[in-house]
């Protein structure tokens, strides 16, 4: 897959290196498909508008290693949500890095703008990923009989909008994992009751000047019982 301003070559050094500084081994097939996945993104991006990014260089940084320093929080989920998914960050690079690392893992992706969701049903039969289901929809509106051990969320609300707006999907003893910028303080005190941020992580992500944390929120023991 190639096209103007697509340097495969150097995005694949480009890729790799911070692959690897990140501590993680997807192989080459996996490298590959994240290549893929971002020549889709590159290309469906100048018509579809699915991220403000628009250099292939900025992509592997602000979006791919972006969301691989977060594969650790997610590595041990089975079934995972991804809320307000857009281009697929990151669910779809999580579906990636699982395919080798994790073939149990199996990872639904909601949105509710169809032409984001286009692209990624498009994505998943490009790169053929059995392990992605898709969604069209608001996630307050999901059905709860379908229940996820982790739910993920990049840049989508803030920290009580979507504790609130997809709680009755998480299963007990699950956990939020929303991915953040600076440290949000503020969100976090003014998380719903029966909830709990338990864990507060820096991210370094290799090439990326700027603050990245990633904020664990569960059940408390009020929530718990509820």
């Amino acid at each position: 897959m190639r096209g103007p301003g697509f340097d495969r070559s150097a995005l694949a050094a480009q890729l790799e290196s911070g692959v690897a500084a990140l501590g993680l081994d997807l192989g080459q097939a996996g490298l590959d498909q994240l290549l893929d996945y971002t020549a889709l993104l590159f290309k469906w991006n100048s018509v579809y508008n699915l991220t403000a990014v628009r250099e292939p260089e900025r992509m592997i940084t602000q979006h791919l290693l972006d969301s691989l320093a977060a594969v650790p929080a997610i590595a041990k989920a089975t079934r995972l949500l991804d809320v307000g998914a857009g281009g697929g960050l990151p669910g779809m690079v999580f579906a990636i890095w699982a395919v080798r690392a994790a073939p149990a893992m199996r990872i639904t992706m909601v949105d509710t703008v169809h032409k984001k969701t286009a692209f990624l049903t498009q994505a998943k039969a490009e790169l053929s990923l059995s392990n992605v289901t898709v969604i069209t929809g608001r996630v307050e509106q999901m059905d709860a009989g379908e229940k996820f051990d982790v739910i993920v969320s990049r840049a989508f609300a803030e920290l009580r909008d979507f504790v609130n707006w997809s709680g009755h999907l998480l299963q007990q003893g699950g956990r939020f994992i929303a991915m953040k910028g600076v440290l949000p303080s503020a969100e976090i005190a003014s998380l719903p009751a029966g909830w709990a941020a338990t864990k507060v992580e820096k991210l370094i992500v290799p090439g990326l000047d700027a603050e990245r944390h990633l904020v664990t929120i569960e059940r408390s023991a009020a929530g718990a019982t509820q």
